[in-house]
């Protein structure tokens, strides 16, 4: 590929990588999930720390145990406000959209810059799961489950924190375009004479 054919594609992956709500009940295959993670680890990181390790899961049951207690958690925080987290509340719905992979991103602790550098490696995953023709969508809602009573199940160590929880899968459907707004410009400094 010219360096020209990988601009526009890097930029085409850019403008049109969507969060995808609805899956095909497929797991991601072990080759695909390796280039995935790979491309996440391309990320660039603050002194070179790379603090980012991993966690994929794979299992239906669990993916189905950890929306359930995702949704009690964010149903206790909303209760007593009868409009907040309403689809939390219904039984069927499953926060990760039935999606077959789960990958926690998460970071050493006691790293600096430790959140950015996670969140830099995820948009390099959701961009990797596009350009193969996956979809992706980062699950925020279940963050404080994982960093809680989930972390121990999931054998996170105490010295790691689940920053990115990114589910990615095969779209059961064409994801939808939402226009974005122009970049709001605060301000513009060049130096004095700068054409």
């Amino acid at each position: 590929m010219t360096m020209q054919g990988l601009s526009t594609s890097v930029l085409n992956a850019i403008y049109h990588r969507r969060s995808i709500r609805a899956y095909a009940a497929r797991e991601v295959d072990e080759d695909t999930l390796q280039q995935l993670l790979k491309a996440a680890v391309q990320a660039p990181t603050a002194r070179h720390a790379e603090p980012w390790a991993f966690v994929v899961i794979q299992d239906a049951a669990l993916l189905e145990h950890i929306s359930d207690i995702t949704k009690a958690g964010l149903l206790r925080r909303a209760e007593g406000d009868a409009n907040a987290l309403g689809v939390f509340a219904a039984p069927e719905f499953n926060i990760f959209y039935d999606a077959g992979t789960l990958i926690l991103i998460c970071g050493r602790t006691q790293t600096p810059f430790v959140a950015a550098d996670c969140w830099l490696a995820a948009e390099n995953l959701m961009l990797a799961a596009h350009a193969m023709d996956l979809g992706s969508c980062v699950i925020g809602s279940a963050v404080d489950a994982l960093n809680g009573e989930l972390k121990e199940e999931l054998g996170i160590t105490a010295d790691f924190t689940v920053h990115a929880p990114v589910i990615v899968g095969y779209p059961r459907e064409e994801a939808t375009t939402s226009p974005r707004k122009p970049p709001l410009l605060l301000k513009h400094i060049k130096a004095a004479g700068a054409a």
